[in-house]
Order: C-alpha cells, then sequence, then structure tokens
C-alpha cells in the first residue's frame, strides 16, 4: 500500500502539476482567469461567460460554433505543453530516453487542461439546458463540434511533430555518424542545460511512474548509460520545433486579422480568448526559456521599451473620428476658444435656428399647444439597446403611432443611444414612403445581433500587433482597428441604415421629419462633454447665466460642430458618433481628435449615463419658447438598470481592501449620477411648473432577477427575451398608461399594439 502510495505521489502527472504550482505561476494564473470567466466569477456583469457557454459565429449558435472554439482551445492546449515543455522538459532527463517524448509529456501534463475541460463542458451543458432550452441531441451535437474542433488541430501537431522530432531510437541507429551541431539549437541568451549533472546526480525532481500512450502506468528507466550530449541534442531538437509552433501560431493570428474584413474569419469571442491565452503563455514561456531568472528583469524593461516604441512618432497611433480631416491646421482647445464659441451674437443665432425647428415641430402636432416629449435613454451595451428600442415600439403602439412625431429631442448614452438613433433612421425611412410599415423589420432581432466577437478577434489578431491596414472613410485614410470593425459589424447587422454623416441629418431635423439627438461622448482630458449634433449647438456649453455673465458658471461642454468646423465636422461619419459615445475603456479605443492640445474622448457615462443632463439643459434654454407653445414637457427616461435602495456594510474589509478604497465609494458612479440628476429635475418642476412637467420612467428590471442581461455587445436568447418580458412588469404598464394619460390617450392600447 504505501509503495502504490509513492508511485501516485511521485508520478509524472502529479510531480508536474508541482512543478506548475512552484514555478509557472503566470500560466497557471491564465488558466485560472479563463476559468474564472467560464464559471462567471469574472467579469460577469459583462457577459464574459456567455462568450464560452454560447459561442456565436455568423450570427448563429450552432455546431460550427463550437467547433471553432475547440480549435481555438485545441491551439491553446498544444501551445501550454510546448511551453511547459521548453520550460520543464530538462528536468525529466529519463524522456529523452522515451519514444514521442513530447507526446508523453503532453498526456501526462493532463491534470489542469482536465480540470479546466470538466468545469467547462458542465457549465456548457447547465447553460445551454437551462438557459438556452436546447434538448439532449442538440447540446451532443454542439459538444461534438468542440471535441471534433479541438482533435483537429492537436492531430495537426502531432502528426508535424511525428514526423520533425527525433526521439532516442532516431540517434541510437545513427550512432556511427558525425555528432549533431548542437549550436543550432540553441536559443539566444540561454545556458546551456546541465545533462551531465542531471544525467550522474540523483535527480531533484523524484518521478518514479508516467504514463504511456495506452494510459498504462510504467516505471522510470535510468538514464546513466546513455550519452549526455545525445540526451541533450534531443531536447533541443524539441524545443526548435515548439518553437517554429509557436512562431506559425503568431503569423496565423496576424493573417486572420488581414481577413477579418470578410464576415466568415471573425471567429467567436470565446475562441479569441484562447487564441490571446495562446500568445501571453507562448511569450511568457518565451522570457523564462531565454533568461531565466532574468525573467521579471526582462519583461518589466519590456513593458517600457514597448510603452516607449509605440510613443514614437512613426510608431505612435491613436484612434481617430472617421470622416474628419486631420490633415488641416489643429482646432485650438482652450477656454479662449470657448469664449469665441459662445459669444452673445453666435448664441443667438444658434437659439433662433433650434426655435426654427421647434415651431416646424409645433406645425406637426394637432394640438394647438401640444406636449412635448423629449427622451432620455440610458447605457449599458446590447442589453440597453433592445431595452430602448423595446420600450419605443410598445410606446409608440400605445400612443397610435405618435410618438416620433410628439418627440422633439433624444439623447443618451452607449448603447442606448445607439438602439434610439437605429429606431428613429427606420422612422424617418418610413416616413418618406406611401403605406410604409416601419415595423416590417424585427428592429430588436437587428440591434441585438453580436457585436463583442469581431471586436475581441481585432483586438487579438490586430490590435496587439498595432493596427497597420489603412481603409478610405469620407475622402481620408484611417487605420484599420476594433473601433472600426465595431462600426462596420454594426452597419451589418443594421442592413447599413446608419452608414451616413451628420450632415445627412441635418435637413430632416430642420424640417422636423425627425427628433434632434444629442450625442454626448466624456473628454478625457478635462472632464467636459463634447456636444455632438447636426445642428449648431452653443447654447448648450454653459448654462444661460454663462452667456451674460462670464464669471457665474464655467463652460462645462463643448459644442463640436463649432470647435472642428474647418476639420470638417459634419463630415464626421455618424456611427462613429455612436460609437465615440459607447467607448467603454479597453472594450474600444478612446478616439483622439485633431486638436491642440489633442483630446480623447470615452463614453458618454461617465460624465452622463442617462442623457438628462443635455435634456435639462436643452429645457432650461428654451423654457420661454416650451411654457408659451406647449402644454409642457414630457420627459421619458429609459434606463436599462434599476436603482438599487439596497444598503451594505463590509466589515470584513481588510488594511489592503481599505488601502485601494478608503473612501467605500468605487463602483457607485452611476449611482452618484442618479442623485445629481434627481436635484437637477426637481429645479425643473419649479422652471416648467409642476403641472408643465412630468416624468415617466420606464426601467428595465427582470422578472426573473436570475436571467438579468449583462452590459456586454453580446446577448442570448434568454437575455434578449429578459429585456421584451421586462415590458410586462407592473412598474412598466403602468408608465405606459400613465403616459397614454399625460398625453390624453387614457384608454386601454395593448403593449404590443402595432409591433410585430
Amino acid at each position: 500500500m504505501k509503495k502504490k502510495f509513492e508511485n501516485l505521489i511521485y508520478s509524472f502527472p502529479i510531480q508536474l502539476l508541482v512543478q506548475h504550482i512552484r514555478s509557472n505561476h503566470f500560466l497557471i494564473l491564465i488558466w485560472a482567469i479563463i476559468t474564472l470567466m467560464v464559471t462567471g466569477l469574472l467579469a460577469s456583469h459583462f457577459g464574459a461567460q456567455y462568450l464560452f457557454l454560447d459561442p456565436e459565429y455568423l450570427g448563429e449558435v450552432n455546431f460550427w460554433s463550437f467547433f471553432l472554439m475547440g480549435m481555438a482551445f485545441g491551439a491553446f492546449f498544444i501551445t501550454w505543453n510546448l511551453t511547459t515543455y521548453l520550460l520543464l522538459a530538462h528536468n525529466f532527463p529519463f524522456l529523452a530516453t522515451l519514444n514521442r517524448p513530447f507526446t508523453k509529456w503532453s498526456l501526462n501534463n493532463f491534470i489542469v487542461p482536465l480540470v479546466f475541460l470538466i468545469i467547462l463542458l458542465i457549465s456548457i451543458i447547465r447553460f445551454q439546458a437551462y438557459y438556452q432550452g436546447s434538448g439532449v441531441t442538440q447540446i451532443i451535437y454542439d459538444l461534438l463540434g468542440f471535441f471534433l474542433g479541438g482533435t483537429m488541430i492537436v492531430t495537426l501537431v502531432v502528426i508535424y511533430l511525428t514526423f520533425t522530432n527525433k526521439d532516442i531510437e532516431s540517434y541510437l541507429s545513427k550512432r556511427k555518424n558525425k555528432p549533431p551541431n548542437l549550436e543550432k539549437f540553441l536559443a539566444p541568451g540561454r545556458r546551456d542545460v546541465d545533462i551531465d549533472t542531471l544525467v550522474k546526480e540523483k535527480p531533484k525532481i523524484k518521478v518514479l511512474t508516467f504514463l504511456t500512450e495506452k494510459f498504462k502506468v510504467r516505471l522510470v528507466r535510468s538514464v546513466e548509460h546513455y550519452d549526455s550530449k545525445m540526451l541533450l541534442s534531443i531536447f533541443r531538437q524539441n524545443h526548435g520545433n515548439a518553437l517554429i509552433i509557436q512562431l506559425a501560431s503568431i503569423l496565423l493570428l496576424i493573417l486572420l486579422g488581414v481577413l477579418i474584413e470578410h464576415p466568415p474569419f471573425r471567429i467567436p469571442a470565446s475562441a479569441s480568448v484562447f487564441i490571446l491565452g495562446s500568445i501571453l503563455i507562448s511569450l511568457a514561456g518565451a522570457v523564462t526559456y531565454w533568461f531565466g531568472p532574468w525573467k521579471m528583469t526582462v519583461f518589466i524593461l519590456l513593458l517600457l521599451g514597448i510603452n516607449w516604441i509605440t510613443g514614437v512618432r512613426n510608431f505612435n497611433y491613436n484612434n481617430q473620428a472617421y470622416g474628419l480631416n486631420y490633415e488641416n491646421e489643429k482646432a485650438i482647445y482652450s477656454p479662449a476658444s470657448f469664449d469665441k464659441l459662445i459669444e452673445i451674437d453666435k448664441v443667438e443665432h444658434d437659439k433662433d435656428q433650434m426655435i426654427n425647428i421647434l415651431e416646424n415641430w409645433k406645425a406637426k402636432q394637432k394640438d394647438a399647444k401640444p406636449k412635448m416629449i423629449i427622451t432620455c435613454v440610458s447605457g449599458g451595451g446590447l442589453k440597453a439597446s433592445v431595452w430602448a428600442v423595446n420600450v419605443l415600439e410598445k410606446a409608440d403602439a400605445a400612443l397610435n403611432n405618435e410618438l416620433f412625431n410628439k418627440t422633439a429631442l433624444f439623447s443618451g448614452s452607449s448603447g442606448g443611444l445607439i438602439g434610439t438613433a437605429y429606431l428613429r433612421e427606420q422612422y424617418l425611412r418610413a416616413s418618406k414612403r406611401e403605406d410604409a410599415d416601419m415595423y416590417e423589420t424585427d428592429h430588436i432581432e437587428k440591434i441585438s445581433e453580436d457585436l463583442l466577437n469581431s471586436i475581441a478577434f481585432m483586438i487579438v489578431s490586430n490590435d496587439l500587433f498595432l493596427p497597420w491596414l489603412e481603409f478610405e472613410k469620407g475622402g481620408h485614410m484611417y487605420r484599420r482597428d476594433r473601433g472600426y470593425i465595431f462600426e462596420q459589424q454594426l452597419n451589418e447587422n443594421t442592413n447599413f441604415v446608419l452608414d451616413k454623416t451628420l450632415e445627412d441629418y441635418k435637413q430632416d431635423e430642420i424640417d422636423a421629419n425627425i427628433p434632434l439627438m444629442f450625442i454626448t461622448p466624456s473628454i478625457v482630458n478635462d472632464g467636459r462633454r463634447l456636444i455632438i449634433s447636426s445642428q449648431p449647438v452653443s447654447y448648450m456649453m454653459v448654462a444661460p447665466i454663462g452667456i451674460n455673465d462670464a464669471e457665474s458658471v464655467e463652460i462645462d461642454a463643448v459644442d463640436f460642430g463649432g470647435l472642428f468646423k474647418d476639420q470638417n465636422a459634419k463630415n464626421l461619419s455618424f456611427t462613429t458618433a455612436l460609437r465615440m459615445n459607447a467607448t467603454y475603456p479597453f472594450i474600444l479605443p478612446n478616439v483622439h481628435l485633431p486638436s491642440n492640445p489633442q483630446i480623447e474622448v470615452l463614453d458618454a457615462g461617465f460624465r452622463d449615463n442617462f442623457g438628462v443632463k443635455s435634456a435639462v439643459r436643452y429645457m432650461q434654454v428654451f423654457k420661454d419658447w416650451i411654457n408659451e407653445n406647449t402644454d409642457g414637457v414630457v420627459l421619458m427616461l429609459i434606463q436599462g438598470r434599476d436603482r438599487s435602495n439596497d444598503i451594505s456594510a463590509d466589515e470584513s474589509k481588510g488594511i489592503i481592501s481599505n488601502l485601494f478604497d478608503p473612501l467605500g465609494i468605487a463602483g457607485k458612479m452611476l449611482r452618484l449620477q442618479e442623485f445629481d440628476h434627481d436635484t437637477n429635475l426637481g429645479f425643473m418642476y419649479e422652471l416648467l411648473g409642476e403641472d408643465n412637467f412630468d416624468i415617466v420612467r420606464f426601467k428595465y428590471r427582470p422578472l426573473n432577477k436570475k436571467e438579468e442581461a449583462s452590459m456586454t455587445f453580446h446577448l442570448t436568447e434568454r437575455e434578449k427575451q429578459s429585456i421584451i418580458n421586462a415590458m410586462d412588469s407592473p412598474e412598466n404598464v403602468k408608465a405606459l398608461k400613465n403616459l397614454q394619460r399625460i398625453l390624453g390617450l387614457d384608454k386601454n392600447v395593448s403593449p404590443t399594439l402595432g409591433i410585430k
């Protein structure tokens, strides 16, 4: 019994696991991070687990999407074994005496991959059966695709190694030949392995047994009688092949990045994660293999070097706003420039133009003093997009398809405004065709199509190597990166209906054919908001008192069209404006604008995730016209998240937690914005009068808390259904009836009336 226990403890698989835990911390960390993502313990709020449990390819979750994920996992598995073989194989000289040493290494190095596979398979089966309602046959079919994909990649590598890797038999058969030239197998900077010591002395890592390809346990043989140079040549030759395969993997990844313009090459996001993991494992292994104990120093120097090189002009790359002219003289971004933009004459001219638009809007209303609807939509990825479209469709049906006609302004953030912009475009197209039905297309299906796969793969295959391919837009050349592919995928998902410029919407807004839209990304440099509109909006840059008294309040926003007039602001791609408004860090690149100093912008949600600031400023500026010409304002708040009134206290926080979160306020940004907005809205009751101002809130609150949709650019079918069903909640049904009552349509109208 003692002997069996000793054989188990000192078996090759167990000793490999011990070595990984002892030495290969970074490699194990990569497995751990992916495992946490699969189980939903990491980044679940962004839907990271769904990338693995519900992989999507060409808009479908099926055999082929799992097959591609399996291929990527197979590459990840092979890279893991190749890298660990490079780093540790010389510590086990008995391997060189075996046929197919790398195969036996991979077979005995099974514990970490097997644990991950078990967790992954259980998670996939549970998710597909419970959340997607898939049958047993479909689940088996999908998993078959995963295993076939992984097996294919592993088999191809094994075949290559079978014909190229040399084992002990190969060298014994050529014993009389000239000894091999070992120098060609030496990696730069890597000191030679002291095989003589490993052969003659008792091994530091004790191994008694190992597994064969037939899953039989065999005892480890002594290697003392073998020529140490022969053993070294076997390891070197195997190492050379491992490096060749790793280099080929990176080159293949770059090639796929070049071909990403074509949808079939946009693999599932989960496959992208596995490929990224493969690259990180390869790089970590290469640094460790070449530099040994200097690895941490080299790693730090490497990061500093990359940071310096990418800061050099010829290597520096920043994402740009497509349509703008970056060759002209840069716009001056300074307080003096802001003052010129809000000169009294200019502001009055812009206000007069807006009043003309409001008059055109009023002329299209049936009542002499109509109710004005202003709609604010919150951010939150595709969840917010689908929720905005869902609410607007149901509200339009409840108002006898008069919602868009009665709405004067749309504002908001991120995904919510993307969905709103898409539906506004569909309304415009339908209004220009006789007897057209804007709901003849399933808009929720269109706007909910995946955006994440293309972004994730573009990061791995292109952005990590610095974007170098270019494309033309609006007469100017730009680099292709994840910002580009986001817009390309959005256009493909929506049949390119949003592939326009700001100028394309100008006249339709002037004629009140569609509501105005304010797109307001945040400026990183100073925290101001950038107001992007087809119309001149200098009056939105500061509170009205600031126009006449510059010392009273500070300018807190910038009119995009005014500041970048000479850089062809009107030619800005509309999808770029929407992307700037939805630029969540790391997921999409910050957009750098042609200004001096150069400013960069990101998600509107960092200043106003609900669009309320823009709505309040607009009502404040035009309050006199509103009070004189309307029966009041109805502010529709379409919120992709519900307010949380839970108050929690973590009494178990340690000194490190307190060090990183001294105020306990991290992660409360949206909650703080809600309090700020309530304060502003309270002032609006005073400004317009309680009888002339109403707020109607539509909140995404899933009927089943466990089915709450994640804030990401990928949604599952169950999540989409959860968002659609949320309109049936008592609070939202009440809000819909309240909207009808305020607008004089207080009657029983089905929330789904007019929606196909």
